[in-house]
């Protein structure tokens, strides 16, 4: 039975187990867009353990438990799989101040990586 219609989880990590899929990170509530990352095999069974957001951190190629160091922890609530098995979304609560790590000018984190929009002349514009 191919991976669009089957009950059984299917998720392809490579032969190595080191292949990284993307993860959408989703408030439940309010379903703003938190984060995109990317897990591997260890990331998705330690998130499936812990219940807790952990991903692969390409840039410090280590796991990544989000919020660790700095309290922003994301509680897993449900963890979605679209229709090839090839990307997730992890549906979190926020146990902490924010989910990005970089900080307003206040110093708190903001709610969401997602604090810019584009504008038609290519400036980044912060939203409020």
């Amino acid at each position: 039975m191919s991976k669009e219609y089957t009950s059984e989880l299917k998720l392809d990590f490579g032969v190595n187990d080191d292949t990284l899929i993307p993860v959408v990170t989703q408030d439940i509530k309010t379903k703003e867009i938190l984060i995109l990352s990317f897990a591997n095999k260890e990331a998705f069974e330690e998130t499936r353990k812990s219940k807790y957001a952990t991903y692969y951190s390409r840039s410090r190629k280590e796991l990544w438990k989000k919020g660790l160091t700095s309290g922003d922890m994301l509680k897993v609530n449900e963890i979605r799989i679209n229709c090839e098995q090839n990307s997730l979304v992890y549906l979190v609560t926020p146990e902490g101040k924010g989910a990005c790590h970089a900080k307003k000018e206040d110093g708190s984190p903001y709610s969401s990586c997602y604090y810019r929009k584009v504008n038609d002349d290519n400036s980044l514009e912060i939203i409020k």
